[in-house]
């Protein structure tokens, strides 16, 4: 049997995702002000004045180098590329909110593909949204993109930075764009599969002034590992694709321009027969009143049960096939970063992070009994993301 991973704590203020836009934001001559200060620049980006960052959704930087020789492009990247840490949850919310903001999940407090909402104790789906609470007001700290555009920075200076921004035109104006991506120009694809109409906006707006910074995002590497496995010759098909779309906006920029290429997680693929129902083991989810998260990282809210007690049993269970902490224990822990009290209570009373192999699901999401990879617990495979730079 092979040995189980080590965690991988995020390495906040040095080499996470948090810190990728206030050390690109330091080249462009912007000073973040507190809180989004780096304590050390461990991102090893050159100098520039205008930028590509493209995100690629559920590159892992385990995955990645395991495929390399089918992806000349990236692979031509490697030797002078890096691995950097997603936060925790290692999952799309948090880290795109982690890019755009340069806080820590701690801090900003979009606390996973689904979380609770302390003051209506429901749980946010925020991928879709699906609550009348406001983006602004689960997430109002300004991002990097704000700033950048209105080029006030922490000295008192002024220096914009024409921001943009070129992503599938259904995510205009969502409530996870608005919390967490909010402050660029927005170009929207309709068909984000015509390449040449993306590689044409981008390109557009890395000259678009003399100080720029360009955001694009791809998705569809991340659906497929979700339906069919991020080791399935469809993954694979889907890398080589984005391999040449890279390759060929590298091309079409000016030389000027720098490309970063990045992800904001990894993924592992789960057997069916590793999945742990929760409807079959009522005695687990005793003292549980609610329940969120992803089948890699449970968050478990238990009202009134003492959350010692039900992390006990949970430990009890899963043995070393799962890191369980206490929320006060995981911060105490690093896996958020810095802690801000207004968003505290949002992270589970309890956390569930798989170590081996499996994931904790419910039927109560139907949906999710049928995916293969997943993602959102602290394993080298789910929170390390190349960082890549042409």
């Amino acid at each position: 049997m092979p040995a189980l991973p080590e965690m991988v704590l995020p390495a906040h203020g040095r080499r996470s995702l948090a810190d990728l836009l206030p050390a690109l934001a330091g080249r462009l001559g912007v000073d973040l002000g507190p809180g989004r200060a780096l304590e050390t620049d461990e991102t090893g980006l050159p100098e520039g004045q205008r930028w590509v960052v493209m995100l690629v959704d559920g590159l892992g930087w385990d995955l990645l180098r395991s495929v390399a020789h089918d992806v000349p492009y990236l692979h031509s990247l490697l030797p002078g590329g890096r691995s950097i840490t997603a936060g925790v949850p290692s999952t799309t919310v948090t880290s795109l909110t982690s890019l755009g903001t340069g806080l820590a999940p701690g801090c900003h407090g979009m606390a996973g593909y689904s979380f609770r909402v302390p003051h209506t104790d429901e749980v946010l789906n925020a991928l879709v949204w699906d609550s009348a609470v406001t983006p602004r007001e689960m997430q109002p700290r300004p991002t990097v993109f704000e700033t950048l555009r209105t080029g006030e920075d922490g000295r008192g200076g002024t220096r914009p930075v024409t921001v943009s921004s070129v992503a599938p035109s259904r995510f205009r104006g969502s409530g996870l764009t608005f919390a967490a991506l909010r402050g660029p120009e927005f170009f929207g694809l309709d068909d984000e599969r015509d390449e040449d109409r993306r590689i044409e906006l981008i390109t557009q707006r890395a000259v678009a002034g003399e100080r720029t910074l360009v955001y694009g995002y791809e998705r569809e590497l991340d659906h497929t590992g979700h339906v069919h496995g991020s080791r399935s010759s469809q993954w694979l098909r889907h890398l080589i694709r984005i391999d040449a779309l890279c390759a060929r906006l590298r091309a079409a920029l000016p030389d000027d321009v720098r490309l970063v290429i990045t992800g904001d997680h990894g993924m592992v693929d789960v057997a069916w027969v590793d999945q742990l129902v929760v409807e079959d083991e009522p005695d687990l989810m005793a003292g549980v009143h609610l329940m969120a998260g992803e089948g890699r990282l449970r968050q478990l809210y238990t009202g009134v049960a003492p959350a010692a007690e039900v992390a006990a049993r949970w430990r009890d269970r899963l043995g070393d096939q799962a890191w369980v902490r206490t929320r006060d224990e995981a911060f105490d822990e690093g896996w958020f970063g810095g802690g801000d009290d207004r968003v505290r209570l949002r992270f589970g009373d309890v956390l569930v992070a798989m170590r081996g192999g499996g994931a904790v699901m419910t039927r109560s999401q139907d949906r999710e009994l049928s995916l293969v990879g997943m993602h959102g617990s602290l394993t080298p495979a789910e929170m390390l993301v190349p960082l890549l730079v042409d």
